[in-house]
């Protein structure tokens, strides 16, 4: 009995890849993931990949690797195509998180551009790209502590806001329940609401919107 089943079918059925959490898996269970991936000729995302676990389970480093987002990928690219939806990070602490969106986006053929350092703290700076953001289908912002950043964006674009709080904080921020809480809590209409650090999840729910509404990218279809 294999401890390791992969979802192969998952893009044709989803309109999402399947992707492999490394997180609590150990250096040998997401080689052995790999090897099934190359053997197969197949495409996969690896996430929550830190840089200590990709070494120990990818020491001939056949993934291509972003330090930045903890992520891995396998597998050719795609042609990325502009689908409409935008990253955008309170601060420079939330990068990994807005990475990890970004990277899960590109994986299935989607451009993101990235709007990093953009919190209300300085509220200039996201009035600064507001204009950019206003011809966007969809936009995912990340914020930590108190992430007033979603309620404030929420009321100057059109698109809807996936909100992925972050752990990012101190004091009672700790941990992001602050930022969660924010998130669900916020007043300003469009705003949706996915789990603390979540990126990966946040750029499904967008690639499964864009698909829904015919915005998508072009039909990966099953991984070979």
């Amino acid at each position: 009995m294999t401890d390791i089943r992969l979802d192969w079918g998952r893009a044709a059925r989803t309109g999402v890849p399947e992707a492999v959490y490394c997180a609590s898996k150990s250096p040998d269970q997401i080689t052995r993931i790999l090897d099934q991936v190359i053997e197969r000729n197949g495409r996969m995302l690896f996430t929550r990949l830190d840089p200590g676990l990709r070494a120990a389970a990818d020491p001939d480093q056949r993934l291509n690797y972003d330090p930045a987002s903890h992520t891995g990928t396998f597998g050719d690219a795609v042609d990325l195509k502009d689908c409409g939806c935008a990253v955008v990070s309170a601060g420079t602490s939330d990068s990994r998180v807005a990475e990890e969106a970004v990277r899960t986006l590109e994986f299935s053929g989607i451009s993101a551009p990235a709007y990093h350092d953009v919190g209300v703290a300085g509220l200039w700076r996201l009035t600064e790209v507001a204009a950019d953001l206003q011809d966007r289908r969809i936009v995912v912002a990340v914020a930590g502590f108190e992430a007033a950043l979603f309620s404030v964006l929420a009321g100057l674009v059109a698109a809807p806001v996936i909100a992925v709080p972050t752990s990012v904080g101190s004091g009672v921020a700790t941990g992001g329940r602050a930022a969660l809480s924010s998130a669900l809590a916020s007043c300003a209409p469009g705003v949706v609401v996915v789990n603390i650090d979540n990126g990966f999840g946040a750029a499904s729910a967008a690639i499964k919107m864009l698909n829904a509404t015919g915005h998508g990218p072009e039909n990966l279809g099953e991984t070979p």
